[in-house]
């Protein structure tokens, strides 16, 4: 066990295999940290020290939750970002509007408070994702606003078992998304990337090699553009623990990209373009509910994700909630 970090229990966390999920982590007595300066600098200090100890942790379990140590602005949280050594992945193709705040930190999915975010892995319908996400709870929520997470690997083990060919085809086809943007950012839409800012150009030129470095079809419409991404992979094989995993954004797309452009049944389809069965969506939704654990945000909470393990979402909040976010490769 590290020094400055001692494991706690609260009472959301699950157990799988008897790791708990998430594990939560707080000062040890010794190296209380305070909402003075030096706790920061002392955090930063202890992460780059104990790096081993907490990247084991994160693989052990898919989710670790810093709590208590004091954390009050992004560019504390950038720094603490910054200890763990993990490069940093600019956020090329994905949907959520985003505001760069500091450094490597951004805004999280900054759609309106009504409107929940369904489960996915952080950037699932491009090929180049995040292994890896940090949370920052800046501003704790009014009520609600947690951000659920569930293990990858038992939403797979619960589909496989349940609908067995459905997933073979998944494994067989894989999904192919679409997606349709504006020129620029919506933010009342969950999905509200213009084409700008999803590509970080202007230049329409530019865009389309982006796109097709991502492996994305790209069509400009008269008043913006139209993305297609797939077939890819729905289901992975994650060779660190030896598991299959339910990688893919199929819910989300499927039940939550809905705005003025976009109609999510035609949001993602199987990789032959037949459409995907509605009963067994929202089965896969119900099973990601009843997995997963949602943890009420506490200020300076700092939550780092496996993206290859875990799945996460937003609920529904009453303001005012600033959670910030930073993904890396």
């Amino acid at each position: 066990m590290a020094d400055f970090f001692t494991e706690i229990r609260i009472p959301h966390q699950k157990f799988y295999s008897s790791a708990p999920f998430p594990s939560v982590l707080s000062p040890a007595p010794a190296g209380a940290a305070t909402s003075q300066p030096a706790s920061t600098s002392l955090l930063v200090r202890s992460v780059k020290a104990q790096r081993p100890y907490l990247e084991s942790l994160l693989h052990r379990t898919g989710a670790v939750l810093l709590r208590g140590f004091g954390l009050s602005t992004a560019e504390e949280f950038n720094e603490v970002v910054d200890a763990f050594g993990f490069e940093e992945l600019p956020y090329v193709g994905g949907a959520a509007p985003r505001t760069n705040v500091c450094g490597r930190v951004f805004t999280a999915n900054e759609s309106p408070p009504d409107q929940k975010i369904p489960f996915h892995h952080e950037m699932a319908q491009v090929p180049e994702f995040p292994s890896k996400l940090f949370f920052f709870c800046e501003v704790e929520p009014g009520s609600g606003g947690e951000t659920p997470i569930v293990l990858s690997h038992i939403v797979y083990e619960r589909m496989k078992e349940r609908y067995p060919d459905f997933v073979q085809r998944l494994e067989e086809h894989g999904l192919i998304y679409t997606r349709v943007l504006g020129e620029d950012d919506d933010p009342s839409s969950p999905i509200g990337r213009g084409w700008k800012s999803t590509f970080l150009t202007d230049d329409k030129s530019i865009a389309e090699k982006r796109a097709a470095n991502l492996g994305m079809k790209l069509e400009w419409t008269e008043d913006g553009a139209k993305t297609i991404m797939g077939p890819i992979p729905a289901i992975k094989f994650d060779s660190s623990r030896s598991r299959k995993i339910w990688f893919n954004s199929m819910v989300a797309a499927y039940t939550g990209w809905k705005d003025s452009r976009n109609d999510p049944v035609k949001a993602v389809t199987f990789g032959n373009g037949d459409p995907l069965p509605s009963n067994v969506i929202y089965d896969c939704l119900r099973i990601l509910e009843e997995e997963c654990v949602a943890v009420p945000w506490r200020k300076g909470d700092v939550l780092l994700i496996d993206n290859w393990a875990v799945l996460h979402s937003r609920r529904s909040f009453t303001p005012p909630r600033r959670v910030l976010a930073s993904l890396c490769k």
